[in-house]
């Protein structure tokens, strides 16, 4: 019973040659002919010894080596070499080259494919996740129905408005240290209140200056301390509001 095996080293005849270029290190736009037959030649005998079936092109292919050959070994009479004189000879070996270049090409593009659809399948993926129920958990979480503002919510507003006043150019160009009572203060952020009502609570800082902006920090929790204003602010990280107290329920911190 015969035993046909089917080679997979190479995929066809031009995959043949250019394995044979690269190991004999040959450069392609310049092949010997003679030489690289021989190789091929040496490979398809090896191939019918072994019994092993051999497609039609790779015959094909070596019929085309051998008339390539014949042509480069073909002596040229005198009177062909004057007709030639001024013309540019023709390569026997150039459609040969131009296959073989065309089809490296397509080749070391299919390896870098290749290459990608192993990196590809290292990794993995899932649908998109519903994420809905949980972003109405989220928003629902952040509102404050009762508007309580804690401590903390009165430091992150005072460090948002730092910011803010960095980024601010000086009024003027003088320097002058003036101390300023917390009662005085105090006493000031009521009047505001009384007549402009609800304000923001960066309303209250109208200067860039330091010692204004701590004191009149330290007023404003005074008064929420004492409960004299009230403090307000509807969900997390939004715009606190202030305004005087009325008499109704009060507004301290915790």
């Amino acid at each position: 019973m015969e035993y046909n095996v089917k080679i997979e080293a190479f995929e066809g005849p031009l995959d043949l040659l250019l394995h044979l270029i690269n190991r004999l290190e040959i450069d392609i736009y310049d092949i010997p002919v003679a030489k690289i037959t021989e190789q091929y030649l040496l490979y398809i005998h090896a191939m019918k010894e072994l019994r092993l079936d051999i497609a039609s092109e790779y015959l094909v292919m070596a019929a085309t080596l051998l008339a390539i050959k014949s042509k480069m070994l073909l002596p040229k009479h005198e009177d062909e070499m004057e007709s030639f004189e001024f013309e540019d000879e023709e390569d026997p070996r150039d459609e040969l080259v131009e296959r073989l270049i065309e089809y490296k090409r397509y080749k070391e593009a299919a390896n870098e494919f290749k290459s990608l659809e192993l990196d590809r399948g290292l990794m993995y993926t899932k649908p998109p996740s519903d994420l809905s129920e949980y972003a109405k958990e989220v928003h629902s979480e952040s509102i404050k129905p009762d508007g309580h503002v804690s401590i903390y919510d009165m430091l992150a507003a005072y460090q948002k408005l730092v910011r803010r006043k960095k980024l601010q150019k000086p009024l003027s160009t003088r320097i002058t240290r003036q101390e300023i009572p917390i009662e005085k203060r105090m006493e000031e952020i009521i009047q505001f209140l009384k007549q402009g009502g609800r304000k923001s609570f960066y309303d209250l800082f109208p200067t860039p200056d330091r010692g204004h902006i701590v004191v009149t920090f330290l007023a404003v929790l005074e008064l929420m301390k004492r409960q004299e204003i009230q403090v307000e602010q509807e969900q997390n990280f939004a715009e606190i509001f202030v305004t005087a107290d009325k008499g109704g329920d009060k507004i301290g911190y915790h």
